[in-house]
């Protein structure tokens, strides 16, 4: 299963002391699990806004120690600012960022405040997709009035916090806890100084779009509806905020968007309809920039927009895609996009890989590695990097046909094999550090103390746990290997003729996979106490060995036709 990550940002209400701000952020440092990524104070608002990322439960106890961090050393009582605020911090929201769903996101939203108002004493009011009641969905709603408002807001059961007591602390005052969407703040740039122009462009493209005129768009008289209300034409993109602004620095004008929800209109939707409109006024966009943060999926989803507007395949990897959507956007006209800095799952696992993964290691290195006194990486990893290879082959003689003259029409179909072929070599590949921490874990209960009887127990669980997870790794690995078979077996038959070979030698590298982790499997289940597991697995284990062996057969036979 992928792994989990939300992003939290928090807003204190110190936007002045940084001995206060430091020590806050210092809670956020110290967890495991996540990554600091931005601390932007404000002297006017008196306001800091943070960034962090992480894996749920994480991100909760990180969010939760400053919280209490904020609540200890912020007076509300003394506080000032531009900025409407009515808690040492403020609000609190939870926005999913991969592989996690906003319905899950807001139950992570509950569990946070659940334990901040039990344990800290402190009110908390759930907001956006959190909120309990639809009246309290809207922050602003929940924040009326502020914290001059408070004491009297407290004492009105309608307005009595989701969790905390219904009491009024003037030093801490309350928070807002909310889960919602990812937001994106992108802007555009055109070949244009002109605010005016840029403007056009913005109410053509953002939700609310501009008032409706009579006659001219820009001189006449607003029209209004029955009850003397303005009427707006609204622009073409839904979630997404707009205005046209100069920026000296470079020189440009830029449309600035808020995309509030990149799932409803992406970054690569917002551009387009930027330069539509951008064409359809006499102006060109030269190039784009993402200000702050992105997720992986929101470029990754980019990049294939724009190969498939090239009708080339998909299935290239993340780097490749990640390009292909720098380049189609312009993202590095103004300054160099680096993905490392900008791309939040990349700079979260940057923050936390404290070793180098052997899949990072070039092939020269982990050929020396393997061969080292050391027993890992063994012959489970290996498994796993011969089935990504395999996997790797396949989807490159998928690619190789969908480049292929006098193919073009079908560009698709194997965009969809090169695609599948991308999805077993990434997972396979993830699996080669997955054995060998399977096997470290193993090490390391047996390193377990076993002076007690109780130390005994814990150890012999340890044991048992580790054994069971190092054969679960390579067995999930034979799966793998024999179900990429597939997209081998479809380029042997219908693929590039050219490239059957290497169809062939894939297939060949995915039965060794199978093969070479079902031996590890076998050399573990010796060691387990569950013998209905170690029946089972040995029996399924034996069932995917015989059928890619027979899969391995029917395409090198199908790829033996094909040569001669």
């Amino acid at each position: 299963m992928k792994q989990q990550l939300i992003e939290c940002v928090p807003n204190f209400s110190e936007g002045k002391d940084m001995t206060i701000i430091n020590k806050i952020t210092d809670e956020i440092k110290s967890s495991e699990g996540v990554e600091l990524i931005d601390v932007d104070p404000g002297e006017a608002t008196n306001r800091t806004v943070v960034t962090f990322v992480g894996t749920p439960d994480e991100v909760l106890d990180a969010a939760f120690k400053a919280v209490r961090k904020a609540k200890e050393l912020i007076d509300m009582s003394k506080h000032s600012g531009a900025h409407p605020r009515f808690g040492a911090t403020d609000v609190c929201p939870l926005v999913p960022v991969s592989n996690i769903t906003m319905e899950e996101t807001a139950e992570y939203a509950r569990k946070l405040a659940k334990r901040i108002g039990e344990e800290l004493d402190y009110p908390v009011y759930l907001y956006e997709k959190a909120a309990t009641r639809p009246e309290r969905e809207n922050l602003a709603t929940v924040r009326a009035g502020e914290y001059e408002g408070l004491k009297e807001k407290l004492a009105k059961p309608e307005w009595k916090p989701d969790f905390g007591p219904a009491k009024f602390v003037p030093e801490t005052g309350v928070t807002a806890l909310g889960a919602r969407n990812f937001l994106v703040a992108y802007n555009v740039n055109l070949n244009t100084t002109s605010v005016r122009r840029a403007n056009s462009v913005a109410f053509d493209v953002r939700e609310k779009g501009r008032l409706k005129r009579e006659g001219d768009p820009i001189t006449g008289k607003v029209v209004k509806d029955e009850k003397g209300n303005p009427v707006r034409e609204p622009g073409m993109l839904k979630k997404v905020k707009a205005i046209g602004w100069y920026i000296e620095e470079f020189g440009i004008a830029q449309i600035s968007m808020n995309l509030t929800d990149v799932s409803v209109t992406s970054i690569h939707e917002a551009f387009e309809a930027v330069s539509k409109s951008a064409l359809d006024r006499g102006l060109r966009v030269t190039g784009s920039e993402i200000v702050g943060v992105v997720p992986l999926k929101a470029m990754l989803d980019a990049g294939k927009h724009f190969l498939k507007k090239q009708k080339r395949s998909l299935g290239v990897s993340d780097k490749e895609l990640i390009k292909i959507a720098v380049k189609s956007l312009g993202l590095d006209e103004l300054y160099p996009f680096d993905p490392e800095k900008k791309i939040i799952e990349y700079i979260l696992a940057k923050g936390q890989q404290k070793e180098k993964k052997l899949v990072d290691m070039d092939l020269t290195s982990f050929v020396h590695e393997t061969a080292s006194e050391s027993p890992a990486p063994g012959g489970g990893s290996i498994s796993a990097y011969m089935g990504s290879m395999g996997a790797a082959l396949g989807t490159m003689v998928a690619n190789l046909s969908s480049h292929k003259r006098g193919w073009d029409d079908r560009w698709e179909e194997f965009s969809q094999w090169a695609e599948k072929g991308k999805y077993y070599h990434d997972r396979l590949l993830d699996m080669v550090d997955r054995d060998t921490e399977a096997f470290n874990k193993i090490m390391d209960a047996f390193k377990m103390p076993k002076n007690t009887d109780e130390d005994k127990a814990a150890r012999k669980q340890a044991i048992q746990a580790a054994t069971k997870n190092a054969i679960e790794v390579p067995f999930e690995v034979m799966k793998l290997c024999f179900e990429s078979m597939e997209v081998m077996k479809g380029m042997a038959e219908t693929g590039n003729p050219n490239s059957v070979s290497d169809a062939g030698v894939g297939a060949l590298a995915a039965v060794a996979g199978v093969r070479g982790a079902y031996l590890n499997v076998q050399i573990n289940v010796d060691g387990l106490d569950d013998k209905g597991f170690v029946e089972k697995v040995l029996k399924e284990g034996q069932e995917i060995v015989d059928k890619s062996m027979a899969l391995e057969k029917e395409i090198l036979t199908k790829v033996e036709e094909v040569i001669n």
